[in-house]
């Protein structure tokens, strides 16, 4: 497939390379520069673990393995070839060996990743994924989707592959792309172009809204608590739903901007979910520092300290995790404090926008 290059009043033509004949091989650098710049394929992955393979045959190992924002492992399998082989047979193979995989196996899997990828990384790989699914440490863990997405990715695709793949996406359920991957050699340079072949990516947009809206359905029908959302009032203005721990949150900011002090509302909740600091630190950086100092074994990453308040020679912190207690302490704080008029609601399907 032909590159044009517009040369003063000419198109000039630059064929495309092979992996082969460049030097570039699968699991060495494509998987390598794949793994780390996910988003080139899609920006609502994260990779989780690197040739996965948590079962008997241990020959048999997933390319990379990725968890998108509503809950969905993702298998990608690559290929440096012109046809792909039988690719497609080999990661539905591996999708349905991870379909079942729980968030604790997940979290698992990621944290032997980590611990391999990014050793020198200060991450907690459960508050990490949690944060990326945009979710708080509740009582019960997150559920992982049994619907396993399907990413293949090479040089190109035979038509085999292709009438599969095609065939695949009509089933409920299934989610299948292919993304070709063309190397170009030009003065030197190795270009790459990267382009998502099936779904086309008009098509493919309307999929993972519609896969989004399937994925939040299931996930609220199976665990409630963990997915409701809330609406704060301020003085009869509904403000946006937020999820749990963003709701706690922006109540406590609202309180505090009509007038209740902060050190008033630390006397009403725990102290480990609204934490005093001694001194006033104003930058996120002094926070976690004085977080982490003032209490030792702290984990830093489970406390608001970008949106901190300062007040009277202290700074006051605010967890993240709520869980059950979100609404007993949204209601806590409405009925200790009516003369602020802030107030929350549960957000509603139509207020949220989804649609029966």
């Amino acid at each position: 497939m032909p590159l044009y290059e517009i040369d003063g009043d000419r198109l000039r033509r630059h064929d495309n390379a092979r992996f082969a004949a460049l030097g570039i091989y699968e699991r060495d650098d494509l998987q390598r520069l794949l793994r780390d710049d996910i988003a080139v394929l899609s920006p609502d992955l994260l990779v989780i673990a690197e040739e996965f393979g948590n079962w008997e045959d241990s020959r048999r190992r997933v390319d990379l393995l990725a968890v998108d924002k509503t809950g969905h492992l993702v298998v990608i399998e690559l290929k440096r070839t012109d046809g792909g082989g039988h690719m497609e047979l080999q990661a539905l193979r591996y999708a349905a060996m991870v379909s079942a995989m729980s968030f604790d196996e997940v979290v698992a899997a990621y944290d032997d990743y980590l611990s391999r990828v990014r050793p020198h990384d200060d991450v907690d790989a459960r508050v990490d994924l949690l944060a990326w699914l945009d979710l708080g440490d509740t009582d019960e863990p997150p559920i992982i989707s049994s619907d396993v997405r399907i990413v293949l990715v090479s040089a190109d695709f035979g038509r085999e592959l292709t009438t599969a793949v095609l065939w695949l996406n009509r089933f409920n359920g299934m989610d299948v792309r292919c993304v070709r991957l063309i190397p170009y050699l030009i003065d030197g340079r190795i270009l790459l172009d990267i382009q998502q072949v099936i779904p086309l990516p008009e098509a493919a947009d309307y999929q993972i809204r519609v896969g989004r809206k399937v994925a939040e359905q299931e996930r609220r029908g199976t665990d409630k608590r963990g997915w409701t959302r809330y609406h704060i009032v301020v003085d009869g203005q509904v403000l946006p739903d937020e999820n749990k721990r963003r709701a706690v949150r922006l109540m406590l900011q609202n309180l505090i901007e009509r007038g209740v002090n902060a050190s008033t509302i630390g006397g009403v909740l725990t102290p480990g979910r609204f934490r005093p600091l001694v001194g006033e630190h104003h930058s996120e950086d002094q926070v976690q520092a004085a977080l982490a100092e003032q209490y030792p074994g702290v984990e830093v990453s489970r406390w608001f300290t970008e949106h901190a308040i300062v007040e009277d020679g202290k700074t006051w912190v605010i967890r993240k995790m709520w869980g059950r207690n979100t609404e007993p302490t949204l209601i806590t704080l409405r009925d200790r404090f009516p003369e602020a008029k802030v107030s929350f609601q549960r957000a509603t399907r139509e207020s949220t926008g989804e649609q029966a």
